[in-house]
């Protein structure tokens, strides 16, 4: 029995070698001549001779049989012990992409004898940062934190559980069951170092703001700056955040004292997110008067990232006021205002928001194809990041416009957006 549970057919590496020689029908020194070498190290290796062959030996005579190279590696792995073997038998693991096979070789790596668990645990921590497949860094990085566990290291439990966080946090679909993986890490907090901690703080202060966890947002920024010795982008967009949530929690004098502060971070989004900010609040004020020329001039000067913010709050202002024609013309700039980069899932709430006044909007003047139509578009946004509560809001805006008149062909068209939506979180909890 193999380590991961599977069956090795062939107890040696000798006798898989043979079998697959014979079913090739090649003599010894037809596969000698083919592979490359010499048919007394062939012929060792199938007596069972030579107890540990060369890897590279192996490689080439599995490519002429075409012997799977799974099968190679899980027999190999049996053989060896040496950490660095099996280090660069770990890179041919990585190769067949075969989730299994690298758990094996990594689990045989850290159980090797040759060098303490600490040591073996830094090592294969460290390989793990180098390797570029996500999957194959997470299966990695979570053989660390069980190992650590079982042996007891600390460290390791927590530097694992980051760098796993990390990655998983950027699935827009499982934001809260990788936000309660990231809670984890609070417990092993104190064995990371200081640039860790800072790293991990403010990470997390971005994930509870993108899952509307305002008072978490603002705890944690306030723990990473409090560690801080040097401000850094990641710092500025932690803040933006934290004012972001006070704003949602309608903290207004909070916002504006923090816009004061974050006004002094020397990076090239602040004064943008900063004029926009204060915009808004003005709006949120009533101070309609104020609010107006600064959300203009963000559309007009602004950075392409923060003229769908402006857009939303003008949007809802001139409802407000009931300047129709100021929506009409705003609409007409569409093409400027809608983002280009969706990497977060605020961003997909703003664009669900856009679409959803600007159905509001068409459907309001007569315009009701293409309202339903935007519609649509909105609970495709909402539903991307499952921003459960605007996916109500906007259904009820629907039933709302639906209690004046009813027609088949809209509900069948919202029914369909709804059900591919529920459809994805279904699918999502069941892989999750």
């Amino acid at each position: 029995m193999g380590g991961n549970g599977s069956v090795l057919l062939y107890t040696t590496i000798g006798e898989l070698i043979k079998k697959y020689r014979g079913q090739a029908s090649l003599s010894i020194t037809q596969l000698a001549n083919v592979a490359g070498i010499h048919k007394t190290v062939i012929s060792k290796i199938e007596n069972g001779d030579t107890r540990r062959p060369e890897w590279k030996t192996l490689k080439a005579i599995a490519g002429v049989l075409k012997i799977p190279p799974h099968q190679i590696v899980e027999h190999y792995v049996e053989l060896e012990q040496r950490p660095d073997a099996l280090l660069e038998l770990l890179l041919e693991a990585i190769e067949l992409a075969d989730m299994r096979v690298v758990s094996r070789v990594a689990l045989t790596f850290l159980e090797s004898p040759r060098e303490e668990t600490y040591t073996l645990l830094e090592r294969l921590y460290h390989f793990a940062g180098t390797v570029t497949n996500a999957e194959v860094k997470l299966t990695l990085y979570h053989l660390i934190v069980k190992y650590s566990r079982e042996r007891g290291v600390p460290p390791y439990i927590a530097k694992g559980l980051l760098q796993a966080y990390l990655i998983e946090r950027l699935d827009l679909k499982r934001l809260e069951e990788s936000f309660r993986m990231g809670e984890e890490i609070i417990h092993y907090v104190d064995f990371l170092t200081q640039e860790e901690q800072i790293l991990f703080y403010y990470r997390m202060a971005l994930h509870a703001h993108n899952t509307k966890k305002y008072q978490q947002c603002i705890q944690f920024c306030k723990a990473g700056l409090a560690l801080e010795t040097a401000d850094t982008e990641l710092t500025a967009r932690a803040y933006l955040a934290m004012i972001n949530s006070y704003f949602f929690l309608e903290n207004f004098d909070a916002v504006e004292r923090h816009l004061d502060v974050f006004e002094t971070f020397d990076y090239g989004f602040v004064p943008d997110a900063a004029k926009t900010t204060r915009g808004i609040v003005k709006a949120k004020k009533k101070d309609f008067d104020a609010a107006i020329p600064i959300l203009r001039n963000c559309l007009d000067e602004g950075s392409r990232d923060i003229k769908i913010h402006a857009a939303n709050e003008l949007m809802e202002v001139f409802f407000q006021t009931g300047e129709m024609d100021s929506i009409a013309e705003l609409l007409k700039r569409e093409e400027e205002i809608l983002p280009t980069n969706l990497q977060t899932p605020y961003k997909h709430v703003s664009i669900g928001r856009y679409y959803q006044q600007k159905a509001k909007f068409q459907t309001s003047i007569g315009l009701v194809d293409e309202g339903m139509k935007s519609y649509a578009i909105s609970l495709q946004a909402y539903g991307t990041v499952n921003a459960l509560e605007e996916i109500m809001t906007c259904l009820n805006d629907i039933l709302s416009f639906f209690s004046k008149s009813i027609n088949l062909e809209y509900i069948e068209m919202i029914q369909k957006v709804y059900n591919e939506i529920v459809s994805k979180c279904k699918k999502q909890e069941v892989l999750g």
